[in-house]
């Protein structure tokens, strides 16, 4: 039983008064949910064995509120209550928890935890690719301490990021710091590293799949963008233009063509890169907007869709690392509204990811690299606007100084501060619209997705991913899934 009402069509009562039916108020509908949900986990099985393919999909900043807070607002989306909607990876049927603290802090950030999730190894905050003797922004301490990923067959990454930025840059740079993105930042620094727009096109050349935004860090200086224009801060200052040495190492890799209605000069796609952004990609919720967007960009389920189709031609399979990178972007400005907007987009690329594959040879995890400060307060009634202030009905709830609060609040960032003399500013007429410590989820399904289950370190993840896949470390078929064949 579910609503039918369209929530923003109808009052809160009207809504609230068609889903509470009799029939769902009655215990036996609850008894009903309860007995269906538990026979389809206990008539569920494990699948055990090699997966020919891994995709990783990473919802950065996804916190466990914000799972919740997401799912009730694609609910209120489709014009229900929103509490007993689902994501596309709610269903999957097996769940755990990543504890995220990395070596040297009680709270990560997204470079030290890609190394973890990637490379298997936890390090230091602010690093990537690198183990723990690596300090923080030391070129010369990062040389020996390069780690492998558990990137092992062709590498493919999408994300609504940069492409240089730490999530996906996990995959294929060692830096000791993860600022150094393009040459602009590496080139006072002792000791020769090379930043990690070059270390992709130079160190990965058989890379097929790379979507995101961060054309900056792959252009000269003296070139012009054709959305932002001049180039002339951010540019490469060793005179190469990255995406035509990319276009040139491996043509005819991906045809142009296989991109559909994105293959448009303006963006910038060759063979292996699509770049549709001068920096980040656009927020789910302004991606369609002409006051933000003009020359268009895919979604991330879009990107997910090429991807796949692409990566399924390989006969000996493939990882692909998705990325919900702006998910954590919006939190960092207290913008919850463009942070759950991308969340439920994220949620739409991974039901496409697992709609495309096969749960018999192709192993889904998704996780986020570290929490936020968001958190769902208050006793909202049933229905309540999820990016609204905290109610029953039409009257506001109020905190013990009898002013009203919104139901998703922040311990930190911007405005948890503002006052107005000694008091919390009263928001009764106002128009609503950092990193945190906490366990992140683990949903996953596929070739021994059931490892996912209890709690578990995050550079666990990486282990699991390799050990269903028979790669790196678990590369032995006598120390991987493969053999567990025919027990």
């Amino acid at each position: 039983m579910s609503s039918v009402r369209l929530y923003q069509k109808h009052t809160f009562k009207e809504c609230l008064t068609e889903y509470l039916t009799p029939i769902t108020l009655a215990p036996t509908f609850w008894r009903n949910q309860a007995k269906a949900s538990l026979l389809k986990r206990a008539n569920s099985r494990r699948i055990e064995g090699v997966a020919k393919n891994v995709i990783m999909f990473l919802g950065d900043g996804m916190s466990i509120p914000t799972v919740t807070a997401s799912r009730i607002l694609k609910g209120q989306l489709a014009g229900n209550t929103g509490e007993e909607a689902a994501l596309s990876f709610d269903k999957f049927p097996n769940t755990g928890l990543s504890k995220t603290y990395c070596q040297d802090s009680q709270v990560t950030d997204s470079a030290s935890s890609a190394t973890a999730y990637l490379c298997g190894v936890k390090a230091n905050i602010g690093t990537i690719g690198v183990d723990a003797r690596v300090r923080h922004g030391d070129c010369a301490s990062q040389k020996g301490a390069e780690l492998t990923s558990i990137l092992d067959w062709s590498m493919a990454a999408v994300t609504t990021t940069r492409v240089t930025h730490a999530t996906p840059a996990g995959l294929y740079a060692s830096v000791a710091d993860r600022g150094w993105e393009g040459d602009y930042y590496t080139k006072n620094i002792a000791g020769g590293c090379k930043d990690i727009a070059a270390q992709l096109i130079d160190d990965y050349p058989n890379v097929q799949v790379i979507m995101g935004g961060g054309r900056r860090y792959f252009m000269r200086a003296d070139q012009t963008d054709p959305e932002h224009g001049s180039n002339a801060h951010y540019g490469r200052r060793d005179g190469r233009d990255l995406i035509q040495v990319s276009h040139a190492v491996e043509a005819g890799s991906i045809e142009m063509g296989e991109f559909g209605e994105w293959d448009i000069a303006n963006i910038y796609l060759y063979d292996r890169q699509g770049l549709f952004e001068y920096s980040h990609m656009q927020y789910e919720f302004e991606r369609t907007d002409p006051n933000h967007e003009k020359a268009g960009e895919p979604s991330l389920a879009e990107m997910t869709q090429k991807a796949i189709e692409i990566l399924k031609k390989n006969p000996k399979g493939y990882f692909l690392l998705v990325e919900g990178g702006r998910i954590d972007h919006g939190h960092h400005e207290g913008r919850a509204k463009l942070a759950l907007h991308d969340c439920v987009a994220f949620s739409d690329a991974v039901g496409m990811g697992d709609q495309m594959t096969n749960e018999s040879d192709t192993l889904i995890v998704v996780t986020a690299d570290h929490a936020h400060t968001m958190s769902i307060a208050g006793y909202p009634q049933r229905g309540n606007d999820i990016l609204g202030k905290s109610a029953h009905g039409s009257t506001l709830t109020a905190a013990g100084d009898h002013r009203p609060y919104t139901t998703l609040l922040y311990a930190d960032g911007p405005g948890w501060a503002v006052t107005t003399g000694n008091h919390r500013p009263d928001i009764t007429n106002v128009d609503t619209k950092t990193h945190g410590g906490d366990d992140v989820g683990i949903f996953a399904r596929g070739p021994m997705a059931h490892l996912y289950t209890g709690v578990l370190e995050e550079n666990e993840i990486a282990h699991v991913m390799a050990y269903a896949s028979c790669v790196g470390d678990y590369s032995n078929h006598n120390d991987c899934a493969a053999a567990l064949a025919g027990k």
